[in-house]
């Protein structure tokens, strides 16, 4: 019987009991718990988007700190290449929205990335803006933060009692050809492909302790080239080169106040069109999908509603792990794991934590202070 099936056959009982949705909730758990445990990965996960980047700077030590102390299970970052050939975890392709490159290198203000040399990168200033944008956190030691390589950030994974995982996103590899192979060869001197490090525990020690994850399906094809052997997660998107959305007005034509308001309001053109997509995931070496979340209480986070509970069906059927993201609110965790969301990527590593029922032995404020921020 698939799971479709089974949804319906639950349905058919007393809309509304307890125990249609334990039933329901049961069902799901037991699917992506079987996936999960096949691929190597723990389950549910706990993916720390970019570090504790709620209590800290984005993609800054003291983010990525203090999730690995929480005990989240994956460290997640974007990856992107210096002009000189270094990999350094950053997610937006320019630096002016979370550094002072327009003080630094106001020439260069605009400029990707990819047109600075670690050196320049590693002058800038990675935290101020964050005490400037959330007054609230804000911690005197986040100003002068660094950006960082790939090598500190598995430094931080391997360096603490929790031992997470690594969850590494090719971010725009069209400007970075190669890249795949770029990463492969640092995963490899660094150990992290093959047999698990002698002595590692927890996450470090699964076969899933490497996810790679794109939007890109190039890049996709890449990494599966490159490391046939580690999980992978095509994430979804729609419209444009991505999943076909119901045609419909431009966001300038929308009138929507929020770009994050309009992607709320899109839906995939067709079940047929969104099958498709997972169907050729699968067959290109992904283990899971990582879709977006339409939240709640809306806001930047909040876009295309792509978990939709059959949704989750078609890649649970076709042994898909579901990966949701950018999720932060205790609301939203306990609408959508139901659905049958196998983890999360979250800023709040420490609520999602929570909500699993592992909470972490101290808070983050604690932990940051401990830190010596």
């Amino acid at each position: 019987m698939t799971i479709t099936a089974l949804r319906t056959l639950i349905r058919t009982l007393i809309p509304g009991t307890l125990l249609v949705s334990q039933l329901a909730l049961a069902t799901e758990a037991d699917v992506g718990q079987t996936l999960a445990r096949q691929a190597g990965i723990p389950w549910p996960a706990v993916i720390a988007h970019r570090g504790a980047s709620f209590d800290a700077p984005e993609s800054t030590a003291p983010a990525y700190l203090v999730a690995r102390e929480l005990g989240a299970d994956y460290l997640e970052l974007d990856l992107q290449r210096t002009k000189d050939g270094q990999l350094i975890a950053l997610h937006d392709d320019t630096l002016e929205r979370t550094t002072d490159v327009a003080k630094r290198f106001p020439e260069r203000a605009k400029a990707p990335v990819s047109q600075f040399t670690l050196a320049e990168l590693k002058s800038l200033d990675a935290g101020s803006w964050f005490n400037q944008a959330h007054p609230d956190r804000a911690r005197p030691k986040f100003a002068g933060l660094r950006i960082l390589t790939l090598d500190e950030v598995i430094d931080i994974a391997e360096g603490g009692r929790n031992k997470p995982g690594l969850y590494i996103e090719t971010k725009q590899p069209k400007l970075f050809p190669g890249i795949e192979r770029d990463l492969k060869a640092k995963l490899t001197q660094r150990g992290w492909l093959g047999k698990p490090k002698a002595g590692a525990t927890g996450v470090a020690a699964m076969p899933g302790r490497v996810i790679l994850q794109t939007f890109e399906k190039g890049s996709l094809e890449l990494l599966q080239k490159e490391m046939p052997d580690t999980p992978k997660i095509l994430l979804l998107w729609l419209g444009d080169d991505y999943i076909p959305a119901k045609p419909g007005p431009t966001y300038a034509e929308s009138g929507e106040a929020s770009k994050a308001a309009y992607y709320a309001k899109q839906q995939v053109r067709s079940e047929g069109d969104f099958t498709a997509w997972i169907e050729w995931a699968k067959a290109h070496g992904a283990i899971g999908i990582g879709p977006s979340a339409a939240l709640e209480e809306g806001g930047d986070q909040s876009y295309a509603d792509l978990v939709k509970p059959w949704m989750n069906d078609v890649a649970h059927e076709r042994g898909l792990l579901v990966h949701a993201y950018t999720v932060d609110s205790a609301v939203d965790y306990a609408r959508l794991a139901p659905r049958g969301v196998d983890g999360f990527f979250s800023n709040r590593a420490a609520e999602l934590l929570k909500f699993y029922e592992r909470p972490a032995k101290q808070a983050p404020a604690a932990l940051l202070k401990q830190l010596g921020y």
